[in-house]
């Protein structure tokens, strides 16, 4: 079998929900993410892409009817070129990337494209069917938005309550304080904005439209700011809209090929797939699932949590990324140095890949770890290896 490598990594800036990039189809914003990491290998004949596979948790408005295949028409690719939709809602460009890294190791391609694209300020209304004809009673509208939504009546109630909810009673069982919950917030937008004053998201993010850096990071919040703000989901919650990781608009790709595509690529392999890990809970309990995906990925590449010197983890809620830093008993000064979602935006998880990439080389790091809480109790997480020739000892 062969490796699966990532060559190199493109995303959007992430708009703030119903801000810059609101006015964008979530195709649109897909095709822009494609045609941004293959513009990175200028010397690869598109045609000679094996498949693309693309994540989207939504699927319910423009991003309907493959939306992959939609990104690879828009952005003027071959019509030979094949592609896919993947949802695993939260995790969907993530577990693009699993699929695509299965894709080159089996050896059905050598070059894939892997992404995923979310509009959630374009998510529609729904209205379900009715179940005959000219209804007389009243029919509600259903936001697509983000979370359950026409829920199944045989669905236990503990398992359908919001997201917000379940991260609460996360704080509950570990004893997350809201200071803590407050501190990590802020770190977040501090640690983005300098990411963003350095230089760091250059060559990572691509202008649209008139947007070029991410929207929603706040470089003035601080903890004393954010204990200001009023609880979101219980009257007496820790959980608030300046600890969580807000709706966000956006698109991100990764460009994989097996070690003998180099050439074809024209672009040196910078981190090598190690390791996939897949972990499912009770759906009230998904922030927490990361902890046993990573341990998973972890065992798969044969390295422990010693070993590992940089995490990115989507940082959904700030208490649920507290748990499971405290879990791994990783030093948390290595996870999210360059920020996380609660100031980037709710993420894609081609983001976290192309950001540990870039992170691995600048600590000159061997090992990390990009690990995705998901809806409904799911987590995945991917272990890279870098090798590029900025690798120290670590």
């Amino acid at each position: 079998m062969s490796d699966a490598y990532l060559y190199a990594a493109a995303r959007t800036p992430f708009g703030r929900f119903g801000g810059a990039l609101a006015g964008v189809r979530p195709d649109d914003l897909a095709a822009a993410a494609l045609t941004g990491v293959l513009a990175k290998a200028p010397g690869l004949d598109p045609a000679a892409i094996g498949d693309v596979v693309w994540g989207n948790a939504n699927g319910a408005g423009e991003d309907n009817r493959n939306v992959g295949r939609m990104a690879v028409l828009l952005a003027g690719l071959p019509v030979s070129v094949p592609a896919t939709t993947v949802n695993r809602l939260c995790g969907s460009s993530l577990d693009a990337a699993v699929v695509a890294s299965r894709t080159l190791e089996s050896g059905d391609a050598d070059v894939v494209v892997a992404g995923g694209v979310e509009s959630m300020s374009r998510a529609p209304w729904v209205l379900p069917k009715p179940d005959r004809a000219f209804p007389a009673r009243d029919v509600t509208a259903v936001s697509t938005t983000l979370g359950w939504r026409l829920v199944n009546p045989a669905m236990p109630k503990e398992w359908t309550v919001s997201l917000g909810e379940c991260n609460e009673q996360l704080q509950e069982e570990f004893s997350i304080s809201r200071e803590r919950q407050d501190a990590f917030a802020a770190r977040s937008h501090r640690l983005a904005a300098a990411a963003w004053d350095e230089g760091f998201y250059d060559d990572l993010v691509l202008p649209v439209e008139d947007l070029a850096r991410d929207e929603g990071i706040r470089p003035g919040t601080d903890p004393g700011r954010l204990a200001a703000l009023k609880p979101s989901f219980r009257p007496d919650g820790t959980i608030t809209a300046g600890n969580a990781s807000p709706l966000s608009d956006g698109a991100s790709a990764v460009l994989l090929g097996t070690g003998e595509a180099a050439g074809r690529i024209g672009l040196a392999p910078v981190a090598r797939i190690a390791g996939r890990g897949v972990h499912a809970v009770e759906p009230q309990r998904f922030g927490f699932a990361p902890v046993e995906a990573a341990e998973r990925a972890l065992r798969r590449a044969g390295i422990g949590w010693g070993d590992v010197g940089a995490v990115e983890l989507n940082e959904a809620f700030a208490v649920q990324s507290l748990a499971c830093v405290d879990a791994w008993g990783v030093d948390p000064e290595i996870v999210n140095t360059r920020g996380g979602a609660i100031a980037l935006g709710h993420p894609l998880g081609g983001r976290l890949l192309g950001t540990l990439a870039k992170v691995l080389r600048e600590r000159r790091e061997r090992w990390g770890v990009a690990a995705i809480c998901i809806g409904v109790g799911q987590a995945l997480a991917v272990v890279l290896e870098n090798v590029s020739d900025e690798v120290g000892q670590g």
